[in-house]
């Protein structure tokens, strides 16, 4: 399994719940065997620039590579990107 985990900071703090709508439309995109989208609650008094986290598992490679190039993530991808400040992102295979 591929765990997909993304971090972003908004530009405007008042963007945020707006930023987090728009990545919700990712979650249709049908090749993740799960799909979340959450706002950071800041707890930790460290790293707190991310607002925004979106986290997804896939099969394999190839779903999440289906999922990239599915149109609704070139659509979200494009209503999100003036509004983000940071966006990191990482992939990794889970054993579990």
């Amino acid at each position: 399994m591929i765990r997909h985990i993304v971090f972003f900071s908004a530009k405007d703090k008042t963007d945020v719940e707006r930023i987090a709508e728009k990545l919700g439309k990712l979650g249709e995109i049908p090749h993740s065997d799960f799909f979340e989208i959450g706002i950071n609650t800041k707890v930790d008094q460290i790293g707190t620039e991310v607002d925004v986290i979106v986290y997804g598992e896939f099969r394999d490679e190839t779903a999440l590579a289906a999922y990239k190039a599915h149109p609704t993530y070139d659509a979200c991808t494009a209503e999100v990107r003036p509004l983000r400040e940071m966006r990191y992102a990482a992939d990794f295979v889970s054993r579990a």
